[in-house]
């Protein structure tokens, strides 16, 4: 984690170098009426953003009291904790919820009748999903 931490401060740092010259540059700049503001903020943010989670992790490294297995240089891969949780990969739940998701956005941005005809897919993506452990071969 603490090498995420640095990582994420040399982003910070590069992000605000990038601003400052961004804004230099279009005041700089005789064909330009000025600093162009949308990439002004953009950049500025992306800095202002990699500092929060910079200052995030580096607050959760020193909560946890130690070093964690991967800051260590002569840990193991299995020293980690294993669980990362449950997926299914067999499942085509996600495919069929993305697909009416898009749909339902399709529909927002096209007509909203198609939207009309997705919300039904979606519903029923979603509890297919939900519950696809509760019958066939995978009930409990």
């Amino acid at each position: 984690m603490k090498s995420n931490v640095v990582i994420y401060w040399i982003l910070f740092v590069f992000f605000a170098l990038a601003a400052a010259l961004y804004v230099w540059w279009g005041l700089v700049d005789t064909h330009q009426n000025g600093v162009e503001w949308v990439g002004a903020v953009a950049l500025s943010l992306s800095a202002v953003l990699f500092a929060f989670i910079a200052f995030y992790l580096g607050k959760s490294h020193k909560s946890q009291g130690g070093e964690l297995f991967s800051d260590r240089l002569d840990a193991n891969i299995d020293d980690e904790d294993p669980e990362v949780g449950h997926f299914s990969p067999w499942s085509w739940w996600p495919i069929i919820l993305a697909g009416a998701a898009s749909l339902i956005l399709l529909g927002l941005a096209v007509g909203f009748w198609i939207s009309l005809f997705a919300i039904p897919f979606l519903i029923i993506a979603l509890v297919g999903w939900v519950y696809e452990y509760y019958r066939g071969n995978f009930g409990h």
